[in-house]
């Protein structure tokens, strides 16, 4: 039967379900969208398998608030749009610095261990809160794509402050570890000398899909465009853009990446996809028995070991 040729009574039996269904679809797109996307001003407790190693992690966070330091800002006098970073100098004169980039809803605390590693390294370490997180402004989460832009003006500010000779490296964990990947797209200055990713995701996208049907059983249509359109519209940006994978086919650099074998939550296939997606020098290492974003936790040691590997090859 044509449109056309529908009664009144007919049509609306027809277009009110899927009035219905569309609503309701927004409806769900939109608390999606606000759950993952609209910052918190709090770091959510951490996932069973690394609360194992809370008594660990405070003794990291307590270093890293004793340590001295300096705190660093982009767009200082603008409220909206201030940007803060922790600043912590090797214990010697060093041209060595490493940027940390920080995972989805944590903050520069949360990198602590990390700091301590590479300090302990003798790198100078400079660890930034992102868009949406800690003291840093916005009202949105930008899963890496928008903080790369960022971060291109934190690399300049530590060739300004550590000299021309520096040496950079770029380091990230989960959302960290896909916001270095971004950024190894873009043209970096040529003090940034080697990247290390771990447990990033392939493409904000890709994984946004993989936990709507892990998660929360729901498919990818039509909740997934709907979300990419409300974040262009709140952000913008839509969630096709914003991409690991076509980020390190423009790379550059050496770059590692890490990733827990029984990573559920940014599962290890992408990581296959990033690597397979870099044309420069590049290494891969699967933790076997690692959680999301365990991998330095699993075994530091081992983890320590093998950044310095990475590092006296490429840096």
């Amino acid at each position: 039967m044509k449109l056309a040729n529908l009664k009144p009574s007919s049509f609306i039996k027809l277009v009110l379900p899927l009035t219905a269904v569309t609503a309701g679809s927004f409806w769900v797109s939109l608390k999606l969208f606000d759950f993952a996307f609209k910052r918190v001003d709090y770091v959510p407790e951490t996932s069973k398998e690394k609360q194992q190693y809370a008594d660990q992690y405070y003794e990291y966070v307590d270093w890293f608030h004793h340590m001295p330091s300096e705190e660093w800002y982009l767009n200082r006098n603008d409220p909206d749009k201030r940007m803060v970073a922790t600043y912590i100098p090797a214990e010697g004169i060093s041209k060595k610095t490493v940027i940390i980039a920080h995972g989805y809803k944590g903050n520069r605390e949360t990198m602590a261990n990390y700091a301590k590693m590479f300090h302990d390294m003798g790198f100078n370490v400079l660890t930034p809160d992102d868009r949406g997180h800690g003291e840093s402004a916005g009202k949105y989460i930008s899963f890496g794509w928008l903080d790369r832009l960022d971060y291109l003006k934190w690399i300049d500010q530590t060739i300004d402050h550590v000299g021309e000779d520096s040496k950079v490296l770029l380091f990230g964990v989960s959302m960290g570890g896909a916001t270095v990947e971004m950024l190894s797209g873009e043209r970096l200055p040529t003090q940034v000398k080697a990247i290390i990713a771990d447990c990033g995701y392939s493409s904000i996208k890709e994984e946004l899909t993989y936990l709507l049907k892990k998660q929360y059983h729901l498919p990818e249509y039509p909740v997934e465009p709907m979300v990419s359109e409300i974040n262009k519209r709140a952000a913008g940006f839509g969630l096709n853009s914003a991409s690991s994978v076509k980020q390190l086919e423009k790379n550059t650099r050496p770059i590692l990446f890490i990733h827990g074998g029984k990573d559920t939550y940014v599962p290890a296939y992408m990581a296959y996809e990033n690597y397979q997606a870099t044309h420069a020098p590049k290494q891969i290492w699967i933790v076997k028995n690692a959680t999301h974003a365990e991998s330095f936790w699993y075994d530091p040691v081992a983890y320590k070991r093998r950044v310095q590997e990475f590092l006296r090859t490429y840096f």
